[in-house]
C-alpha cells in the first residue's frame, strides 16, 4: 500500500467540521495535511490565510478539498488544478456552467481528478427509489425540499448575501437526489423559495 493522500482543507466550516475533517481521520488512504481558512483553525496540521499561501508553503499536497461559500469555489479550484493538485469541490459548484465546464477542461489538460460532491444522492432511500423508478413512466415531478439552513449552516451569513449564491445550497440537494432518479436530464421550470 502507497503513501496516503496528502490533503490541503480550505475553508473551515460547518462542512468541513462536520463531514471532511471526520472523514479523512478515519481513513488510512487519506491524511489531513494542511488547512487553509480566513477564521478557521485545525489543530495539528499547519494552518494558512488563504489557498495561495496553502500551496505555496506545501507543495507536496496530492489534493485539495473546497469546502469555502460558492462564490470563491471557481477561482481556489483554477489555482488548485493550476498548481498539479487533485481537487474536491463541495456544492454548489460554481456560479456559472461556464466555469464548471472550465474546470473540467482545465483538470483533463492538467490530468487530475475533479470531483464536485453532489452526496445527497448517496442517501440509503435514494437507490431503491431509483430502482422503483425504473418500473414506472412519470411525465412531471413536484419537489417539495423543506431544509432549516439555521440548523445546517449556523451563522453563516453567506447564504443570504445579494449575488452570495447561497440560496441554491439547500435546492441542491434536491437535485442531486433527482439527477439519480431519473435518467434524463432534469429542467426545471419554476422554483419558489420560501423563508420563515
Amino acid at each position: 500500500m502507497g503513501n496516503p493522500v496528502r490533503i490541503g482543507l480550505v475553508g473551515v466550516g460547518k462542512i468541513a467540521r462536520d463531514q471532511h475533517i471526520p472523514s479523512i481521520a478515519a481513513n488510512a488512504d487519506f491524511t489531513l495535511a494542511a488547512v487553509a481558512s480566513r477564521h478557521g483553525h485545525v489543530d495539528g496540521v499547519p494552518n494558512y490565510p488563504s489557498i495561495e499561501a496553502m500551496l505555496d508553503g506545501q507543495p507536496g499536497l496530492d489534493a485539495v478539498a473546497i469546502c469555502t461559500p460558492p462564490q470563491v469555489h471557481y477561482e481556489a479550484a483554477k489555482l488548485a488544478l493550476s498548481r498539479g493538485k487533485h481537487v474536491l469541490l463541495e456544492r454548489p459548484p460554481c456560479t456559472s456552467l461556464l466555469q464548471f465546464e472550465n474546470l473540467v477542461l482545465l483538470a483533463k489538460v492538467a490530468k487530475r481528478t475533479f470531483y464536485q460532491t453532489w452526496h445527497s444522492q448517496h442517501a440509503h432511500g435514494v437507490a431503491p427509489a431509483a430502482r422503483l423508478m425504473t418500473e414506472r413512466v412519470l411525465h412531471t415531478a413536484h419537489v417539495t425540499w423543506k431544509e432549516d439552513v439555521r440548523q445546517w449552516h449556523p451563522g453563516q451569513t453567506w447564504i443570504w448575501q445579494a449575488g452570495g449564491f447561497g440560496v441554491f445550497d439547500p435546492a441542491i440537494n434536491a437535485f442531486s437526489i433527482l439527477t439519480r432518479l431519473f435518467p434524463e436530464p432534469i429542467f426545471p421550470e419554476s422554483a419558489t423559495l420560501y423563508v420563515p
